[in-house]
């Protein structure tokens, strides 16, 4: 199965990453841009426009992610498969596209452009999903986890009584069955890695409808729902073992399909997700300069610790520096008061509110999918509003030299690295914004160069601000260079992610060769560096983490210019939240009132 630090809220839900909530916080700032309400006729017929868009397509057709993000009218359903539903989406999606543009951007505010570009290129990137990409023509995992993630997410937030939750949660695993045979239907001769990593998955998936759902209900009271429920999730069980089977029978062995999507759509999804145009070898330009400069400051510092070593040589010194494994909870929990402490002495940003997110083991189902992972409630949920910053801990039944050998990836620099990515400065304090963002659009669509890249992006600032120096929270010089060489082999692991996708999906590099680029470039063990190169497959433009950081660096840079002694990091920061988070063009015109380079 596959391991990778990947926000929980994108681990079955590819389109979109949702991290918003809808009430404020007591404490919440509350200033927005007042451009989101002004009206004109262009502005009233982009808002009628978006709001049928998503009350009559867009949580219609994707009930679960309508769930997720805490609408619960659709709860009773499950996303229609067929290829019949997918023709009748994409004639949709066209339409939909043909309105959204005949709105001319003149009569709006930028904000509201904003908006109407956000909602747009939505519309084109599902479409070149669709069209294109084909997930439900070459991706077995599509359906099996896609049915799972519906599951998960009915389970995952007590927003009802469980009698209420398990109720429609019979009704979609009803469905469920023949969801998976009509993925029968559908795959057409899929890639075998896609073939390979379904089989993977598909033991978790089993054993999280056998133990992992039932346990969530075992408050049900009525007999009459609980004997509804066992047949109805027993007749999962049952789709997803037989699913199983059908996969490594019948289509393994033929499975010779190819996973890369090409130049073509890959430009135009990295135009539509992230709204960045360049071309792909500029953006391989960029990326080996920063990475460069990364490996060229990993050298130097490792040096400066002892001149007698190789980088190599540190690396695996600054991986043994871990707590033992039953510490490792309590080793995340002492790092947020060095981050919240920190962040308000140095007055980093804003944190709208002191509610810090619930410590918690990552649920058993996702322990072969996530380390680390923060999941925050959607935007409109009104009820189970808890936010949970998930840490994957050892298996007790392994061996010693397991359990040693997964503790690697948990030093104390990467532990720190790790939880100012998930939660102070990173996604969490992101997530205490979305709550005030008075836009439904910007609460519904975003993008990810935003959201992972200022996570990422936050885990050198953080550093160059002074964190994790003699006297902030490091024990002395050389503990400091440990920490900045902890947040150099993420950077670097970010880096080698941007290089594998763009050059496996153009056919410029093998499965083979992108796993060597993981080790040799990125520093990363032929373990970790398999494990990346497979998620590369299935997530091409996760690019998106240095591709992101990088924008957000230029952005602070060209700030700085424009205000010179005016400028304010903690202003910096806090305008950049108020935007939502949309692709990093849009913040940069809003805040910067001009079209320059995003790179």
């Amino acid at each position: 199965m596959l391991l990778k630090f990947f926000s929980m809220r994108r681990i079955f839900t590819a389109l979109l990453l949702s991290m918003l909530a809808a009430a404020p916080i007591a404490g919440q700032a509350t200033e927005q841009p007042q451009t989101t309400t002004a009206s004109t006729p262009a502005a009233d017929t982009l808002q009628v426009l978006t709001d049928e868009y998503f009350d009559k397509y867009f949580f219609p057709e994707n009930p679960s992610l309508a769930t997720l993000d805490g609408i619960h009218t659709y709860d009773d359903r499950l996303e229609d498969y067929s290829k019949a539903a997918i023709k009748n989406k994409i004639t949709t999606l066209k339409q939909f596209e043909t309105r959204v543009a005949a709105v001319k951007p003149d009569g709006l505010t930028l904000f509201q452009q904003g908006d109407r570009d956000l909602v747009l290129n939505n519309i084109r990137s599902q479409l070149l999903t669709l069209e294109n990409i084909r997930p439900w023509e070459k991706n077995p995992d599509f359906y099996s986890s896609g049915i799972a993630n519906s599951a998960f997410v009915i389970m995952e937030r007590k927003f009802a009584p469980a009698d209420d939750r398990v109720r429609v949660l019979i009704a979609r695993e009803k469905l469920m069955p023949a969801a998976l045979q009509t993925a029968r239907q559908n795959l057409k001769n899929p890639p075998k890695i896609y073939t390979q990593i379904a089989l993977e998955q598909l033991p978790g998936l089993v054993n999280f409808f056998q133990k992992d759902v039932p346990l969530a209900f075992a408050d049900v009271r009525d007999p009459a729902l609980k004997k509804q429920f066992a047949a109805s999730n027993a007749a999962v069980i049952k789709s997803l073992l037989s699913y199983q089977i059908w996969l490594k029978k019948n289509v393994l062995p033929h499975a010779n399909g190819d996973f890369r999507i090409g130049a073509d759509a890959f430009k135009k999804k990295l135009m539509y997700d992230e709204m960045v145009d360049l071309s792909l070898d500029k953006l391989i330009d960029i990326d080996m300069t920063n990475m460069r400069a990364n490996q060229n400051e990993f050298a130097r510092i490792a040096k400066e610790l002892d001149p007698a070593k190789t980088p190599q040589q540190i690396l695996k010194e600054l991986t043994q520096n871990h707590p033992h494994a039953n510490k490792l909870l309590d080793s995340f929990g002492v790092t947020f008061d060095d981050l919240i402490k920190f962040i308000k002495d140095k007055e980093i940003i804003t944190i709208p509110s002191d509610v810090r997110p619930i410590l918690e083991p990552t649920p058993p189902f996702m322990t072969a999918t996530t380390f680390a992972s923060m999941d925050t409630p959607g935007p409109f949920e009104a009820a189970a509003k808890e936010a949970y910053f998930n840490v994957t801990l050892p298996d007790p039944k392994w061996s010693k030299a397991k359990t040693n050998d997964f503790m690697t990836l948990f030093s104390y620099p990467l532990i720190s690295n790790i939880s100012t990515h998930e939660t102070y400065p990173g996604h969490y304090v992101q997530f205490l914004w979305m709550h005030d963002v008075n836009d439904r659009v910007r609460k519904i669509l975003g993008a990810n160069t935003n959201a992972e890249g200022w996570a990422h992006y936050c885990e050198q600032m953080m550093l160059d601000e002074g964190f994790r120096q003699p006297g902030q929270g490091a024990k002395n010089e050389s503990d400091a260079k440990m920490y900045r060489l902890g947040q150099l082999q993420n950077a670097l692991l970010r880096n080698a992610r941007f290089v594998v996708g763009i050059k496996m999906h153009t056919g410029q590099m093998t499965f083979e060769q992108a796993v060597d680029f993981f080790v040799n470039e990125g520093y990363q063990s032929r373990t970790v560096g398999t494990i990346e190169t497979k998620r590369g497959t299935m997530d091409p433009t996760y690019l998106y983490y240095t591709l992101g950081k990088l924008q957000i660096m230029k952005l602070r840079e060209d700030m700085k210019t424009k205000l010179g002694d005016a400028f304010n990091l903690k202003q910096f920061h806090d305008d950049f939240m108020r935007e939502g988070y949309p692709p990093i063009k849009i913040v940069r015109k809003a805040m910067l009132q001009d079209d320059s380079p995003t790179l």
